[in-house]
């Protein structure tokens, strides 16, 4: 209880100093955010110097790569140019299993077709998937 009075006494009265020292919140000019203007121009001047710095330091990096390029006779990769990948593929799109099916199926435009040998190998291909099954089931690779 003894601790509480004196804390009230004196702090009212270190209240009282600060206040006379100039050390009291007047709420000054504050802005929306509750920040001086002055922080806030500080905080911009600032960051201007931060970005002319780095200009800088690129425009000097790009001096010395060009010296390296110059050096070495290195051609300047063109940034406008953009290589058109079909989805992440190299080479044209692929096939789906249908249209491989319609190009097998295209008799006229075959060799096999045009000698009208077509029958004949439907017969051999039906034969090798028959012996291909017969044999698979005695080896353990075919289970």
């Amino acid at each position: 209880m003894a601790g509480f009075l004196m804390k009230q006494m004196v702090g009212n009265q270190l209240s009282e100093v600060t206040g006379g020292l100039g050390m009291k919140d007047d709420g000054g000019e504050k802005t929306e955010t509750g920040e001086d203007p002055e922080v806030i121009a500080a905080r911009l001047e600032q960051e201007e110097r931060r970005k002319e710095k780095h200009r800088k330091m690129e425009n000097e990096r790009e001096k010395m790569r060009q010296g390296i390029r110059d050096k070495y006779a290195i051609k300047k990769k063109e940034e406008g140019v953009a290589m058109d990948f079909t989805e992440g593929r190299i080479g044209g799109p692929r096939k789906t299993p249908e249209e491989i099916a319609a190009e097998m199926n295209a008799e006229d435009d075959s060799l096999i077709g045009q000698l009208g040998l077509t029958e004949q190998v439907e017969k051999a291909k039906t034969m090798a998937t028959g012996a291909f099954e017969t044999v698979k089931g005695f080896f353990p690779f075919g289970k």
